[in-house]
């Protein structure tokens, strides 16, 4: 949450419940979370000790739908244009080809190399 949401919600907080409930209110909200929070937390531990590596498994396509989430176009072209390394596996976890990784993307110059100079273009 932005600063700004957390500021409308108190003041309507304080208008809902006046300035005598408002500290009670928080306390309990406070309070509620965090019970909610580790009841979470014993579910997990409790799911991880039972489930032992059938968890990790289960827990793969979460993280796999997790990554595509995080897509959008503008981010896929500034990482394709700032950032060298390229993939090593697919979405799937599956290897990429090595020969296609290794391949120069032409346009760019190495560390020391002078960009061309075109008399007639100046």
């Amino acid at each position: 949450m932005s600063l700004e949401h957390l500021t409308v919600l108190l003041l309507a907080g304080l208008f809902i419940l006046g300035p005598e409930k408002l500290p009670d209110a928080a306390a309990w909200a406070g309070r509620t979370i965090r019970q909610v929070r580790g009841f979470a937390a014993d579910a997990q531990q409790q799911l991880r000790s039972e489930l032992g590596d059938e968890y990790r498994d289960l827990r793969e396509p979460l993280r796999q739908l997790n990554e595509l989430r995080g897509l959008d176009p503008r981010r896929a072209v500034a990482n394709y244009l700032l950032d060298d390394a390229r993939p090593t596996t697919t979405l799937a976890g599956q290897p990429t080809n090595a020969a296609a990784n290794s391949v120069e993307r032409p346009g760019f110059l190495r560390p020391g190399e002078r960009p061309p100079f075109d008399v007639e273009a100046t």
